[in-house]
């Protein structure tokens, strides 16, 4: 619902600077930097970290002493910068996976030659601008009015971050204060290691009454303030499926399921090579035929299948309801086009017209029909996947908004929703007869593609969320967003390419590609290719999907926001659990006020929200520094050197070791609350 008498920061009728040089060209570089570090830790570990608030930090303290800039001009300049992670983890997600393709004759996968500089480039700058140029008619219904209904947390985080740093005083001391402990939290967590990152209760695998149940958390700031801003209520339907999952299904799964059933979805999956191999998630052992951690093993068998049914359900169910509101945004569109009266609304009200969506669109498909670096037996197949990339561009990108509206960029499914992207596509080209080794890569460039615009349409939402609070020009932040996807895609490909060349030691052995080895192991693009040949192949278990699909839709009877639920169920427990200890936090925080008849008078400003921003800014820029450093294998090995986990684990036992985490972890939150109650 639309907040009518609502007033951004910077009023309407301000003539403030804001679409400046200064103001891109920093944003182009602060995107190229985080583009690289998201490439790096996405083939990594299938992990990425929110740029635009360590962005706004970093333009509040540029500007501050050396640019002269106005809080607009910060805004264009973390607009232009967050790009640039988006469009990493959207490539690196699933673009490695043309290496994991069926192969050829000659061993060499079919999808190999589509891995290049020019493919990756072409794909990024395509994917990136369909998802701003959905996001320019959508920015009424989703940003607009449903103000009050849709937080979008690191969207508001980030105007606080703003706004704070341009009042100054206790606003930005209280913010900064945030940053500073958490800084100082992740220094001992991810540096020194004195902090658990991960504590875990589990029970045994041969448990008669609860096998491999788990209880774990990753225990950082920025989950702490993400659920502090988002509240009580979303946070515990987004827990609630994370519960059912590692408290439910798997322990079911896990006492009717055989471990060498367990290990053959795996190998089905990608994760294994074979029964006699070990590893793979949940640690195989082929001597025991047993697994060291069974929950791991049966959360990649099964549960992420489910899960990704569940978000594809929850993602249609809230599209439909949400389809009159967009038909009323479209109409606007089209009114003010047709009126020409761009020049005479307010100007915080100033999108890019609705010709540059409907134009940008035909040109996309006209690119994907004529390029070459678009896979395809010819123009029809090629019309083919620019059609079907229109259409779950649009979907996804609706559905993607609406997620990080509720839980953030940075816990966002985007994986999920390629997964139904594909397999939605592999149904499409199973219809037209498009079958077997031919096809595979062209089912990847449109999961890909839906991917990059699912990502950079979460963070363009996220942006145009801040520029809505602190009074920005809307057009000026759609083109800043458009340049931000170019410059940060031509050194996205550059980075991808540069990690992709392989040692001497890995040439040795004839590997010609690191990525896919243990430096880089790609494991969201192994998937992808691994759904793909088992699509096409005929070789997909549907029953599990259709679990979450069934799922969703009784969550949803039951009056619950089912893509919540679904997100919960989809993610690993130990994401949702520390959000739902900062939505307690604020629950508390909430009650206690109530008690004592305090109201505050701008929620998003408060003391509580304030440090919470300062969290979260300051957990994602120390995950960024810490993706740096380990770049450097030198840095990385010293890094190592200082790692205190050992001795600590030896000296409290590994059990103690968690608890103190558990308990600074803890301590957090119990300054979170002290700070949140000042007046």
């Amino acid at each position: 619902m639309e907040t009518k008498d609502f007033k951004p920061y910077v009023p309407n009728e301000s003539n403030m600077a804001e679409f400046t040089v200064k103001s891109v060209v920093v944003g182009a570089l602060f995107g190229i930097l985080f583009g690289a570090a998201t490439v790096y830790l996405s083939l990594k570990a299938g992990l990425s970290v929110s740029a635009s608030i360590p962005i706004a930090v970093l333009a509040i303290s540029l500007g501050r002493k050396f640019l002269g800039t106005t809080i607009l001009e910060n805004n264009i300049i973390q607009t232009t910068g967050s790009a640039g992670e988006s469009i990493a983890s959207g490539v690196v997600f699933t673009l490695p996976g043309f290496l994991f393709l069926s192969t050829t004759e000659e061993g060499k996968s079919i999808g190999a030659d589509f891995f290049n500089y020019w493919t990756i480039l072409t794909l990024a700058i395509l994917g990136g601008f369909l998802g701003t140029l959905m996001m320019i008619p959508l920015r009424r219904s989703l940003i607009v009015q449903e103000h009050g209904t849709l937080p979008y947390p690191e969207g508001t985080a980030c105007g606080s971050v703003l706004i704070a740093g341009e009042k100054g005083g206790d606003l930005a001391k209280t913010a900064y204060q945030g940053l500073g402990i958490a800084m100082l939290y992740a220094f001992f967590q991810k540096i020194l290691h004195v902090i658990a990152e991960v504590p875990k209760f589990a029970t045994a695998q041969a448990s008669k009454i609860f096998p491999s149940a788990v209880v774990s958390g990753e225990i950082t700031p920025e989950y702490l303030g993400v659920g502090y801003i988002i509240g009580f209520r979303i946070s515990a339907v987004l827990v609630g499926g994370g519960l059912l999952a590692w408290l439910g299904l798997i322990p079911l799964l896990a006492t009717l399921v055989p471990a060498d059933t367990i290990a053959e979805q795996l190998i089905k999956l990608g994760y294994l090579k074979d029964l006699a191999t070990a590893g793979g998630p949940g640690g195989w052992n082929p001597d025991s035929h047993s697994f060291t951690d069974t929950a791991a093993a049966i959360y990649r068998a099964y549960i992420r299948q489910i899960g990704a049914g569940a978000v594809a359900a929850g993602g249609f169910m809230a599209l439909m309801k949400s389809i009159p509101t967009i038909i009323s945004s479209f109409q606007q569109s089209l009114a003010s086009m047709k009126a020409g009266s761009e020049g005479t609304r307010l100007r915080t009200e100033q999108d890019l017209s609705f010709k540059v969506v409907i134009f940008g669109c035909l040109a996309l498909v006209l690119l994907m029909v004529i390029l070459p670096q678009i896979p395809g037996d010819g123009l029809l197949t090629k019309f083919l996947i620019a059609i079907l990339v229109i259409v779950f561009g649009f979907f996804f990108v609706t559905v993607a908004s609406r997620i990080v509206g509720i839980i953030g960029s940075s816990s966002s499914p985007v994986s999920g929703m390629t997964i139904a992207t594909i397999m939605a596509t592999s149904l499409v080209f199973i219809g037209f007869g498009l079958t077997g080794k031919l096809y595979e890569p062209a089912v990847l460039v449109i999961g890909g593609m839906i991917c990059i615009a699912a990502a950079n349409a979460g963070n363009t939402s996220q942006d145009l969320k801040t520029g809505y609070l602190v009074g920005a020009t809307p057009r000026y932040q759609q083109l800043a967003l458009f340049i931000g996807v170019i410059v940060s895609s031509l050194v996205i490909g550059a980075t991808v390419k540069l990690l992709d060349t392989p040692t001497p030691d890995l040439v040795a052995q004839g590997i010609q590609h690191a990525i896919g080895t243990d430096k880089f192991p790609a494991p969201q693009g192994t998937l992808m290719a691994t759904l793909i040949k088992g699509l096409l192949s005929f070789n997909l278990d549907w029953q599990f999907v259709l679990v979450g699909v069934f799922t969703a839709v009784t969550i949803e009877i039951m009056g619950v926001n089912a893509l919540s639920f679904a997100v919960g169920l989809y993610l690993p427990l130990s994401t949702t659990l520390p959000i739902f200890a900062g939505g307690c936090v604020k629950a508390l925080v909430n009650w206690n006020a109530k008690r004592k008849g305090i109201e505050e008078e701008d929620a998003d400003l408060g003391k509580g929200n304030l440090f919470s921003t300062g969290l979260v800014a300051g957990g994602a820029l120390a995950g960024v520094i810490v993706a740096l450093l380990s770049v450097n294998d030198s840095v990385f090995n010293a890094l190592a050197n200082i790692n205190l986990e050992h001795a600590l684990s030896s000296t409290l036992g590994e059990g103690g070791y968690q608890l103190l985490g558990a308990g600074l972890f803890a301590a957090m939150g119990v300054m979170l609350y002290r700070v949140a109650m000042k007046r």
